[in-house]
């Protein structure tokens, strides 16, 4: 990082603004040797001091401005016949252009412009304080056309850098809200994951109240002492299902109560078929293994369930027309669900709505690492894309590990 408010720079400037100053300084020490007949040392050495100053703009513009108006001063003050273009050489005003136009293009506009301001100034009191007496008329010409053409190099570079810094905050603008809007994707999908996982434990514990209520009429025979056991459970139950319709509430942002309705799971592939197919997809559905739905942990059949359903709805989006395979396997340990899908056969659909890619597999990811499972996407060998989970199944019956999918 540079001083002076200068941005970082890369290694081809340097490579760029080096190779360019070597050749300047044989270009003016040479010219203003045999044209404008400075003595050799000198023309060398003024031509050394203004050449670097160039590259040194990138670290240090101060000095490095510094180390151009030596440079300039040398070759004002040297004794020669220049021709009515005293105190700048042409070889001269061209470096310090190219030094006026690095100023803008690397600094702040406002120290650009002083920088601009002070070599005019310091042009102007090279030709009050020459020691030769030449005086102003010899110079007016000079300094016109350094004025007029470093102005316009001035204005130019500051334009670039404007451009260039603009771009960079919007590229960073950009970058910030896709992230804002990654997070808020990912905080939504747990809030419905979280509401979902509602109606799951929700069931589970209507089921334990009511077997504990009923446990009395249903058992009879029981002491006291299990008559009160069974009716804090059922209390304890109540209380629970009470304080997770209140969190579902927040979740929701509303005051009302929840809306029950039945978890959807692997039993409602049928209809997610005939819906995509419907939307013009061809859907072939297999299943093997034992799969009923009653045997299967709620949390594990609705997260596989809602991967296929989002997998189905970016085929919809963005492979319209393409042949799609859904597998569901299932072992004693291992639950397998794999949705491939082929080339599309029609143009995308247009997106009536900003869209953003990567929240509908963010999601997903999110229900299977949730679930205890894992998850993998990417495009198939064969074209289109494929997903696949794995979900581990509580070990109630002896069976071989689900064969690898290919990946």
């Amino acid at each position: 990082m540079g001083t002076n408010g200068a941005r970082p720079v890369r290694m081809q400037w340097w490579l760029l603004l080096g190779l360019s100053a070597g050749l300047l300084l044989v270009a003016t020490a040479t010219i203003t040797t045999s044209v404008y007949e400075v003595p050799v040392l000198l023309a060398y050495m003024a031509a050394s001091a203004q050449c670097a100053a160039l590259p040194l703009v990138l670290l240090r513009p101060h000095p490095a401005t510094v180390l151009q108006f030596a440079g300039v001063a040398m070759f004002s003050w040297s004794d020669t016949d220049t021709d009515g273009i005293w105190p700048l050489p042409v070889p001269v005003l061209v470096v310090l252009v190219l030094h006026i136009g690095l100023i803008g293009a690397r600094c702040p506009w406002k120290e650009a412009v002083a920088t601009w301001w002070a070599s005019a100034f310091f042009c102007i009191v090279l030709v009050v304080a020459d020691p030769l007496g030449r005086g102003l008329d010899h110079a007016e010409a000079s300094l016109i056309i350094y004025a007029t053409n470093s102005v316009l190099v001035l204005f130019g570079a500051i334009l670039w850098s404007q451009r260039a810094a603009v771009h960079r905050e919007l590229v960073s603008a950009r970058r910030d809200v896709l992230l804002e809007q990654t997070q808020r994707a990912l905080v939504e999908e747990r809030g419905r994951i979280a509401r979902e996982l509602h109606d799951v434990v929700a069931h589970s514990m209507s089921v334990i109240h009511m077997q504990a209520t009923s446990a009395a009429y249903r058992l009879p025979g029981l002491d006291p002492e299990a008559r009160a056991e069974f009716s804090r459970i059922a209390a304890d139950t109540r209380t629970t299902l009470r304080e997770m319709r209140r969190l579902l509430a927040v979740l929701r942002e509303e005051t009302a109560g929840p809306e029950l309705h039945p978890v959807p799971d692997l039993g409602g592939l049928g209809e997610l078929a005939a819906s995509a197919r419907r939307g013009g997809i061809p859907v072939d559905v297999e299943v093997t293994g034992d799969l009923p739905s009653s045997a299967l942990p709620d949390t594990v059949g609705l997260a596989a369930y809602r991967i296929v359903q989002e997998s189905l709805s970016n085929v919809v989006r963005h492979a319209p027309g393409a042949a799609t395979r859904v597998k569901v396997a299932a072992s004693g340990t291992e639950l397998l669900v794999e949705v491939v899908n082929g080339r599309p056969t029609g143009p995308a659909r247009p997106i009536e709505e900003p869209q953003h890619p990567g929240h509908g597999l963010i999601g997903m990811r999110e229900r299977a690492r949730l679930a205890g499972g894992t998850m993998w996407t990417g495009p198939h060998s064969h074209g289109g894309y494929r997903v696949v989970a794995r979900f581990p199944l509580p070990a109630d019956s002896p069976a071989q590990r689900l064969p690898d999918v290919d990946q």
